[in-house]
């Protein structure tokens, strides 16, 4: 008869080889490291009738970006975007039913979605925070402020999901190195921020994404959203300690142009420190992008215009490689994914409220005739994985 500690040994050792055969054991499960782009534009370049192509073929642009390895699709969601209604045919885009049509043909061609909550009728950034019209008579009533982002968040992600449309993750605001929804005197003003005030504002439309996770059984990562890796530490150190908590992702905003001297090797010192800083949570690069060349396409003035002396002169090859050495480093630190801006808005007939044409169309993935660049961003996603 065996004794009481060898019976022990032994089972021990046999869940210890059941374990060691199940298929979570032998293979840890991975974490999706994303390669992704905006996309914002593409419904509108389409009504204006831009045609994209590949190897001079037209092709959908969501499948085309799928197919050359995009797996997150980044789309912008604006409250009550009535300034479109003077524009080209007056349609609005980036509101809900924009939204709406963008996410469905995103999980169509089987990328994961990104939803940007601007909180704004028009862009939010560091520059600009403006609240919706539909909002001002209560800007100075903060629990009824707290209450129209929370149902603005929670109706918003409640309705998609209910078409089958939720998105793998949302941010709450855009570029929030200010305070957000203020009014236009208040933002003119560069009013600094209460955190009394700018606090529950976050926390409301955090805890909407958690209610709806709640109620739908899934699962969505929550997002803050920074511009200039120089500033995220001491803001997210700002929200943390102001009872900002409750998020999965710290995304960042770097730019050669608008953010040098910061260099993509500081950018991973900071990604690395945010992870040693935060643990749990994701960081990841949600807006990046790089020119291939500085000529203009049409009459609308370009808003970037400089390059980084190691990837100079512009050309794809040189926007390539910038997003390939950005990706490498990202990785490199523990980062979970880079996304590009806008690189569908190329050039048409319709107008923006500062010009026709885009301001972008530089810095896009595809050359002036709207056919993808071979040397260009578009390899990058198969490249970087």
């Amino acid at each position: 008869m065996m004794n009481i500690p060898t019976i022990c040994r032994t089972a021990l050792l046999l869940l210890l080889f059941h374990i060691s055969c199940t298929p979570d054991a032998q293979k840890p499960k991975e974490t999706t490291f994303y390669l992704g782009a905006d996309l914002s534009y593409t419904n509108e370049m389409e009504d204006c009738g831009v045609v994209y192509q590949e190897n001079n073929q037209p092709k959908d642009p969501y499948q085309m970006f799928a197919d050359n390895g995009c797996n997150m699709v980044r789309l912008r969601l604006w409250h009550t975007p009535a300034w479109y209604d003077t524009l080209n045919q007056g349609k609005r885009y980036s509101d809900f039913d924009d939204v709406r049509r963008s996410i469905r043909r995103a999980k169509d061609a089987g990328m994961a979605v990104l939803l940007d909550f601007h909180l704004s009728d028009i862009w939010a950034d560091p520059q600009r925070q403006l609240a919706p019209k539909a909002w001002l008579p209560v800007l100075n009533n903060q629990p009824a402020l707290r209450d129209s982002v929370y149902n603005h968040v929670f109706q918003t992600l409640s309705r998609l999901n209910a078409e089958g449309l939720l998105p793998e993750m949302v941010q709450i605001g855009n570029e929030v190195n200010r305070p957000i929804l203020l009014s236009p005197e208040d933002d003119a003003a560069g009013v600094p921020t209460d955190w009394k005030r700018n606090a529950p504002l976050f926390n409301a439309g955090l805890q909407a994404v958690r209610a709806v996770e709640k109620n739908t059984g899934k699962t969505i990562q929550a997002a803050l959203h920074i511009a200039d890796p120089s500033k995220a530490l001491y803001l997210l150190s700002d929200f943390w300690q102001n009872g900002v908590q409750d998020f999965d992702v710290i995304g960042m905003s770097y730019y050669w142009a608008w953010h040098k001297p910061v260099t993509i090797a500081q950018t991973g010192e900071v990604i690395a420190q945010l992870r040693q800083l935060y643990p749990g949570k994701s960081v990841m690069i949600f807006e990046t992008g790089y020119i291939w060349t500085t000529d203009y396409n049409d009459n609308a003035g370009n808003i970037i215009s400089e390059t980084h002396p190691d990837y100079a002169p512009a050309s794809p090859d040189a926007q390539r490689r910038w997003l390939l050495d950005l990706t490498k480093e990202v990785k490199r630190r523990g980062g979970a994914g880079v996304l590009y801006w806008e690189p569908s808005w190329v050039s048409s007939p319709c107008w923006t409220p500062w010009g026709q044409g885009s301001h972008q169309e530089h810095a896009t993935f595809f050359d002036f005739d709207n056919n993808v660049l071979p040397e260009g961003g578009m390899r990058w996603f198969r490249e970087a994985k």
